[in-house]
């Protein structure tokens, strides 16, 4: 997948999303592929004086935010943050001392994030513009990485996690929400820009997460699922994809997709 086509791709669909958001409609409402994904991610109380905008802007496949088991103090960040929901979240879990950094290349969604941020009065969190692959903090800077649903986006997956690696402090978390293949996926959808942008041609295995995270230095690698889609739920994923909507294509994605939780470590010595 050529890297520039594919950034401007995504930089336009999420875009399109922190538009749709901030005139007040969800982004995943509606029999979209999306909200397959999207859908009963929060429970209620959780989401209790974040803007409308913020939870409508949601697009993650998870909520690392409570499988991270964030602590008061620590320095949280997120790669790909979106519309701000998670690091709201974040923040509200490590404050008074702790801070949490948002990571988005989209404009808009980073306007949006600033803007909810502000409804919501949280101090301790902070919006930063960048790419995943190029995280623009220090070394040793962060005690737990979040990101919900957005590693899969990256054409560089290596780039993005020894960067991860390198800006978590020794002995911090990596704890991300994503999408992951259960199996080889047909060929056709692997080569699809827009599947691609939709959080699914991008996928890595199980087998090659593992792999990569004890590449780039990690330890304690868990890929634990969270929820696989069957065959009438990759349906609704893929139709909205006019290139996708051949049946017999579809019907091999059946179980072969899953969000998951992925959990490592960054040795202490």
């Amino acid at each position: 997948m050529e890297t520039r086509e594919l950034k401007a791709t995504i930089q336009e669909k999420y875009g399109k999303a922190a538009l749709k958001a901030k005139e007040g409609a969800s982004c995943c409402s509606g029999s979209s592929g999306a909200d397959v994904v999207t859908r009963d991610l929060y429970v209620k109380d959780e989401l209790t004086g974040l803007p409308t905008e913020a939870v409508a802007a949601s697009l993650g496949c998870g909520n690392p935010t409570a499988l991270a088991q964030l602590q008061p103090g620590e320095v949280v960040l997120d790669l790909g943050s979106g519309g701000g929901i998670d690091v709201l979240l974040s923040a509200k879990r490590v404050a008074p001392t702790g801070k949490a950094y948002g990571l988005d290349m989209t404009d808009e969604m980073l306007a949006l994030a600033r803007e909810n941020q502000r409804k919501a009065g949280v101090q301790n969190a902070e919006f930063l513009k960048g790419e995943i692959e190029n995280i623009p903090l220090p070394d040793d800077s962060v005690n737990v990485i979040i990101s919900n649903c957005v590693i899969n986006l990256s054409g560089n997956k290596d780039r993005v996690l020894a960067e991860a690696f390198r800006v978590l402090r020794p002995g911090g978390r990596f704890a991300v929400s994503d999408i992951v293949a259960r199996g080889e996926l047909p060929a056709p959808i692997r080569r699809s820009l827009e599947a691609w942008a939709g959080c699914v041609a991008g996928a890595l295995t199980e087998d090659e997460y593992r792999e990569k995270l004890a590449r780039a230095g990690f330890s304690q690698i868990e890929v634990e699922p969270t929820r696989i889609y069957r065959l009438e739920d990759t349906k609704e994923l893929l139709t909205q994809y006019k290139d996708l909507l051949e049946e017999n294509l579809i019907a091999e994605t059946d179980g072969k997709l899953m969000s998951a939780f992925v959990r490592a470590v960054k040795p202490s010595v």
